[in-house]
């Protein structure tokens, strides 16, 4: 999932890179490339936002599910059932969600051929991530199930994307998107998706290779708080958004009229957020409290399948001593085994230091976005120079042995 992520990475921001590129010289320099009264065409920038925008959806979202592949495996006991077709379906929605970004412009007037297109497409699109659910059921059925916190945001992740990929569905029928474009309804649809979805499979994999991170394990039962905290908050957030869409409150306003009738389900919806931040508190305090003195974790706390957990927790520098030779996709749960790993390396290992350089590339990059803010040509100029310059001096910093 992350090679396919990063194959929609480095075809999907150039396009977002030529949209707001153009933006700048028509803010800066007074072209008209969005311009309308001046020959421009300002559907140019819908296309270009949302052909970039969709793919960055699933630039969110496949990582998360990439984690879910391994939390559930481990916790089910049970290899992941169908690998090559989760593996293939992933790469398919990464392909196809290049062809469903107009189902965010169906309002625009694009004609019957492409509302009819991409509401295929966006149909269609439903059907490898409808595979990848079924498998991870598969996975979890007739397993030796453990309800750990990581187990429990990953179930949870499946559960609210099946109610996100539901209402994301019904965004393929026109007729329909006219009534929910641009409502709280689609910021319903949004964040069951990317904070039901993507965040808690986030969690999952915190609290999952926060072992083998730190070598301490987070704490179970503050654990589950949080896991349970967040499902009802985010519940009590998002879906009364859905009727509060389909009521006629647009998305981006913070006021409404009383007549609309949503004051009750606004309300709850704030509880809701107010109840997410008490959650995440409890993690914040988790984390704090577990790094400093929570369990020792050991190099494997979940007898685990994959590599990662042969070695020491943290893991050394160097990761492993020498580079082993994997003949399964389960090594340490396979009959033929990996060649053992020796505990002490057989020849020093060279480990680069350490450089100051990416934050000073940061701060320009930092610089050159407050510089374009502020109509500021001359620090957007300056920051770029010290972009510029860190990368460089950081890619051709001298070798120290």
């Amino acid at each position: 999932m992350t090679l396919i992520t990063q194959i929609i990475v480095v075809t999907a921001f150039p396009v977002i890179t030529v949209g707001l590129v153009f933006l700048m010289f028509d803010r800066f320099f007074g072209t008209t490339f969005y311009s309308l009264a001046a020959g421009g065409d300002l559907l140019l920038w819908q296309h270009l936002f949302w052909l970039f925008g969709h793919p960055e959806v699933y630039i969110l979202i496949l990582p998360a599910m990439g984690i879910v592949s391994e939390v559930l495996p481990t916790f089910s006991r049970k290899p992941l059932f169908g690998y090559a077709v989760v593996v293939y379906s992933g790469a398919l929605i990464g392909f196809m969600g290049w062809g469903v970004w107009a189902h965010h412009m169906f309002a625009v007037g694009l004609g019957p051929i492409a509302d009819s297109v991409f509401g295929a497409t966006t149909m269609l699109i439903a059907i490898p991530t409808g595979v990848k659910i079924f498998n991870w059921l598969a996975t979890m059925w007739g397993g030796q199930v453990r309800f750990t916190t990581a187990m429990l945001f990953a179930m949870g992740f499946i559960a609210m994307f099946v109610i996100g990929g539901l209402s994301g569905v019904m965004h393929s029928n026109p007729p329909a998107d006219l009534q929910q474009t641009d409502t709280y309804f689609v910021v319903a649809h949004l964040h069951y998706v990317l904070f039901g979805g993507a965040i808690q499979g986030l969690f999952a994999g915190i609290y999952y290779w926060f072992p083998k991170m730190t070598g301490r394990l987070l704490n179970e039962k503050l654990g589950k708080v949080h896991f349970w905290v967040t499902f009802l908050g985010m519940n009590l957030a998002f879906f009364p958004m859905h009727f509060i869409g389909l009521l006629g409150m647009p998305r981006r306003i913070y006021t409404y009229r009383p007549e609309l009738g949503v004051e009750t389900m606004n309300l709850v919806s704030t509880i809701g957020a107010h109840i997410i931040a008490v959650a995440l508190l409890v993690f914040i305090y988790n984390v704090w409290r577990s790094w400093r003195r929570g369990e020792v974790a050991g190099n494997d706390p979940w007898e685990g399948a994959t590599l990662e957990w042969t070695i020491p927790s943290p893991p050394p520098d160097y990761n492993f001593t020498v580079i082993p030779e994997v003949v399964s996709r389960l090594p340490r749960w396979s009959v033929t085994q990996m060649k053992a790993i020796p505990d002490v390396p057989p020849e020093p290992i060279h480990v680069p230091g350490g450089s100051y350089w990416p934050v000073v590339a940061a701060l320009g990059i930092i610089g050159m976005a407050t510089g374009a803010v502020a109509y500021a040509l001359w620090i957007v100029l300056l920051s770029g120079a010290v972009l510029i310059f860190s990368i460089y001096r950081w890619a051709f910093e001298p070798f120290e042995g």
